[in-house]
């Protein structure tokens, strides 16, 4: 009976020790998206400022009326 114990107790382990090892592999792929994701929102977000930047640009070259009409629309 305490050979059995010993051995489900080892079976326990390694499941232990390969789920742990399946989790910080996992852990490790995740860490890797979110940093891939954080640099795809900073180019994101300086492509944004950059077209707001045009867009203000050109709206600063229609004449007064203009931009005064849209705004009342």
């Amino acid at each position: 009976m305490m050979i059995s114990d010993f051995e489900l107790l080892s079976e326990k382990v390694a499941m232990l020790a390969e789920l742990t090892h399946t989790l910080r592999s996992e852990n490790a792929s995740l860490r890797n998206d979110v940093a891939l994701l954080a640099t795809q929102k900073a180019e994101m977000q300086q492509r944004m400022q950059q077209a707001s930047d045009r867009v203000s640009a050109l709206l600063a070259l229609l004449p007064a009326e203009v931009v005064n009409d849209e705004e009342a629309a």
